[in-house]
């Protein structure tokens, strides 16, 4: 069995396994890989045998099956798995994973409840494994400067008001689209603003209150454009909206005592995908760019690092767990039509600038590559 203690070696790499070969793991992380300095592909797990065969083949790894899943955690062949599961799948992955001591890099949202975050953080304690959210945005360099810049220089002075819109257009026969409200666009692009937020801020939200609709014509089994209003410590909002149903769209601002700042792209990823923000104040206006980087590369290598040194990653399962609970709050709200207090709760630990890594993007798959998936726009 693997162990922190044993494998991989203090120079790496270290060895994945990829567990769900979903749209995500083929069109983002896979060829990602490629350009990390401190990792490898060593296996791919799906409950597909003919996907994990072609891209076993593909990527020179070897091709489980979910039932093959526990041998695979026993057999010293891997040190870190990256679940990309369908959200409710999550802990039943991550769990035994951790508690094999074997890392995990889960990608957002973390799971479907609170109590599921405790329980893969109690994992991780037990198994001696890191467990990290994979928060791609958390080491992509425009978005950590311009936190760092809003949170801790001031840069508008006291941040009072956020607002954000984030849409796409996602095809009903994507998984997302049939998957209840965990797999709808709250906690799948609503994760995006509502981190964004909390990290501005640097405090947690107190109370919640949401509303949604259902687009005529459209076949979603949720609401599938919801609004939400946060209230933060100190009197400040946020509101944002996300949907999966219209044209694709993101972008936020951060109004401020002393001038705004707006961003815009500021979610998304890719090869042509540079952030960029916008910053007013005095009457006076600068522009900040920055060029596309590797973001599932850049995640992967910090997390290797963070293997490799017995250094607590920043997006740990305490980070996951805070968007959670208001993602559960969105929900109670929506099924009440009545706002949600949260208790008030505190991060030690914040996105900081050392974070950031700038590896040159990789070519991603077409739609039409994708094996075995229905691509989430159709």
């Amino acid at each position: 069995m693997t162990s922190p203690e044993t494998a991989p070696s203090s120079t790496g790499p270290v060895r994945y396994a990829v567990v769900g070969l979903g749209q995500i793991a083929q069109q983002a992380f896979l060829p990602a890989m490629a350009r990390t300095t401190n990792s490898e592909l060593a296996a791919l797990v799906t409950g597909t045998p003919g996907k994990a065969a072609e891209l076993a083949e593909r990527y020179g790894a070897s091709a489980h099956s979910y039932d093959d899943y526990p041998a695979l955690l026993a057999s010293g062949d891997i040190d870190a798995v990256y679940v990309a599961t369908p959200v409710f799948r999550h802990r039943e992955f991550a769990e035994p994973a951790l508690e094999a001591g074997i890392h995990v890099l889960l990608e957002k949202p973390m799971e479907v409840s609170v109590a599921d975050c405790r329980a893969l953080v109690d994992a991780a304690q037990r198994g001696g494994a890191q467990l990290m959210v994979a928060y791609r945005l958390h080491h992509e360099p425009g978005t950590l400067e311009l936190v760092t810049r809003v949170r801790d220089e001031g840069l508008v002075g006291d941040p009072r008001l956020f607002t954000a819109v984030f849409s796409q257009d996602i095809d009903e026969a994507n998984h997302r689209g049939h998957s209840g409200f965990w797999g709808g666009p709250v906690p799948d692009m609503g994760n995006y603003p509502l981190n964004e937020v909390r990290n501005l801020f640097g405090s947690e939200p107190v109370e919640v209150f949401a509303m949604g609709v259902s687009t005529p014509g459209r076949g979603f089994n949720f609401d599938d454009t919801v609004a939400v209003t946060l209230r933060f410590p100190g009197e400040r909002l946020a509101q944002f909206a996300i949907s999966y149903a219209g044209e694709a769209t993101e972008h936020f601002m951060v109004v401020g005592t002393e001038g705004s700042v707006s961003a815009q792209p500021c979610f998304g990823f890719g090869p042509g995908v540079g952030i960029s923000y916008t910053v007013t104040r005095g009457g006076r206006t600068e522009t900040c760019t920055h060029d596309p980087v590797e973001q599932f590369a850049g995640q992967t290598e910090y997390f290797s690092e963070c293997i490799l040194t017995g250094t607590a990653p920043e997006a740990d399962g305490e980070e996951g767990l805070l968007d959670i609970r208001v993602h559960e709050a969105v929900l109670e709200s929506l099924q009440t039509g009545r706002p949600v207090r949260l208790e008030p709760a505190g991060r030690a630990v914040r996105p900081s600038a050392d974070q950031a890594r700038s590896l040159a993007p990789v070519e991603e798959p077409e739609d039409d590559e994708l094996v075995a998936q229905v691509p989430q726009n159709g």
